[in-house]
């Protein structure tokens, strides 16, 4: 078997002494430790995608609930914290769910609310937390609020999204939009409504109006649908794009930046996202969490840096920073979004841990490509994602090294991508979208039907039976992975220090809090490395993980470590536990 192909590599020793995490039942209204949310690891759960129970071909809630002991603390399973679930509210689907025609109910598509309590229950029971995917900027063109806003200028809800006087006439006499802004999505951010002769704001798809936070009804409304949220058993929020929340109250147009390739890009954001009087708004939300024991909430920063990242982290309040995300697998661009993330967030922030999500490429597939080294990297990948200061969040699927599946243009379900072109350039998000193969055969255990998207090709032997039968996979380096942080204060609260880079393509850094220390070294290079490495705080070091077969030695501070390629470890000292 090659070394360099191969998963998790325990010891008899190691197999004995390997940790175990008993689950510990949630409470109704809390939980030990208030802290869950900085020492745990949450899993992003694509509903459609995860587990289908009656045959349709798309996830469900009941699918879920049978896959619970997968992500759970038992002896197969993963170790979760949270399991964070996209939409699973009501929903035409222009927009895989985030086009929400009712905030407060379950799509029947996911199941009923009865299927939703047995989830909340079954979970707790197994210690793992509930947190919502909260789209909070817009509804859907459906949704009874806008249908009641778009009949008039009177009316209960004809101030509660963003509408505007057309700005003239053009030559034509076509009535102008309010302003220049730009949907994310392609084209104009404004859409006529005849019923009311003014323009209605949409960030997104046309479909997607944009509701006027400026409003207090809207604050009042969205704040009761939390508080009901909270009551069923939520553990915690996913806020979409909230930092576009508030708009300029004058509506200015934003300056422009010439020709980009991507429209949305041809524009400085300046008025539409970021603006006064957002604070107001996240304060009065987190106080709605605040008051419940063990709630918390994290962002989606639409677009930004970690210096913004930053500013808006709270007290179990979290903001999503993909700094790691966008990087290509390579040592110095690794360490520079380190260090660019540490001076943002210093010592009294806390940071998330970002590598994958259901908008971008699979971690394989982006940092390999088309190369032959995709697991290598994968599992190198995993120590970066589980020994980085920060909360950990982790897509379903990538504790089995899952790659990015090519759609032909006729299946394609993501909106934006049916109208790619050279004009406006979109990746399909699809691709990182793909059902999760449990086990071999026809429908890979994802369904007795035809799934909604393509099956990964490889699903026949990529799967998570496969896997757990395979104590040298990626699944059982994950649950490795996730069982030691855990059981070391360094790795899931302690401080990190990055080290001075001891070779061009290593990264090497440290997490010490108290006595606990840990030291995690990974070679970015496709040839072996061998370097000096001083730490000055053990005088030797014994390794605790690795991505390959077998355990690299210790060695003695300032002495030689020897990784193979794609290699990562993570160290303690001699006679740390």
């Amino acid at each position: 078997m090659d070394p360099t192909a191969t998963g998790l590599a325990r010891s008899p020793s190691e197999v004995e002494s390997e940790p175990v995490v008993e689950a510990t039942p949630l409470t109704s209204t809390g939980v030990p430790g208030d802290d869950w949310w900085q020492r745990g690891v949450i899993y992003q759960v694509y509903p459609r995608s995860f587990a289908d129970s009656n045959g349709d071909g798309v996830g469900d809630l009941p699918g879920l609930v049978a896959h619970l002991d997968h992500l759970g603390h038992g002896p197969d399973g993963l170790g979760v914290d949270a399991i964070w679930l996209s939409p699973i509210y009501p929903s035409p689907g222009l927009d895989a769910g985030y086009d929400i025609s009712d905030h407060g109910a379950i799509d029947p598509l996911f199941g009923t609310d009865a299927d939703f309590e047995r989830l909340v229950a079954e979970a707790h029971r197994r210690g793992i937390r509930i947190i919502l995917d909260l789209v909070l900027n817009h509804t859907s063109d459906r949704h009874p609020w806008f249908v009641s806003s778009r009949a008039g200028r009177t009316g209960p809800h004809a101030d509660w999204y963003v509408w505007r006087d057309p700005a003239g006439r053009d030559r034509s006499g076509r009535p102008r939009p309010p302003n220049n802004w730009l949907s994310f999505f392609g084209g104009s951010a404004w859409t006529y409504e005849p019923a009311r002769e003014q323009f209605y704001l949409h960030t997104f798809l046309t479909e997607q109006p944009d509701l006027d936070w400026r409003s207090p009804a809207v604050r009042e409304a969205q704040y009761a649908m939390i508080r009901g949220w909270l009551d069923r058993g939520a553990d915690g929020f996913r806020l979409d794009v909230f930092n576009a929340l508030v708009k300029d109250a004058e509506l200015r147009s934003n300056p422009t930046r010439g020709w980009r390739r991507r429209p949305w890009d041809r524009q400085e954001h300046r008025h539409d996202k970021d603006q006064p009087g957002l604070r107001e708004v996240l304060c009065e939300l987190r106080a709605i969490v605040d008051a419940r024991p063990g709630r918390m909430t994290v962002g989606e920063l639409f677009e930004g840096g970690p210096a913004v990242a930053a500013t808006h982290t709270a007290d179990r309040h979290l903001v999503f920073d993909f700094g790691l995300l966008e990087q290509p697998w390579a040592a110095p661009a690794y360490a520079r979004a380190i260090r660019e993330r540490e001076a943002a967030f210093g010592p009294g922030r806390w940071p998330t841990v970002v590598l994958s999500n259901h908008d971008r490429s699979r971690t394989a597939t982006r940092l390999a490509g088309s190369r032959g080294d995709t697991d290598e990297i994968a599992r190198a990948a995993a120590v970066v994602l589980l020994t980085q200061r920060g909360t950990p969040f982790l897509y379903y699927g990538e504790e089995l090294g899952l790659r990015d599946v090519e759609i032909p243009r006729g299946e394609i379900q993501d909106p934006p991508a049916r109208r790619a072109g050279l004009a406006f350039p979109w990746w399909n998000r699809d691709q990182c979208r793909s059902p999760m193969p449990w086990t071999a055969g026809p429908g890979a255990g994802f369904t007795t039907g035809r799934p909604w998207l393509r099956l990964t090709p490889d699903s026949a032997i990529r799967n998570v039976e496969a896997q757990a039968a395979d104590a040298d996979s990626i699944l059982a380096l994950y649950r490795r992975l996730i069982a030691v942080r855990r059981v070391t204060p360094a790795l899931n609260r302690g401080d990190q220090v990055l080290l001075p880079a001891p070779a061009a393509e290593v990264l090497a850094y440290l997490r010490q809090a108290g006595a606990s220390v840990a030291l995690t070294v990974v070679n970015f290079g496709r040839r072996p490395a061998r370097f000096e490495l001083s730490t000055g705080v053990a005088t030797a070091w014994r390794p605790l993980v690795t991505t390959h077969l077998a355990l690299p030695a210790g060695f003695r501070d300032g002495g030689a470590v020897r990784l193979g390629p794609h290699e990562a470890a993570v160290f303690v000292p001699t006679g740390a536990g």
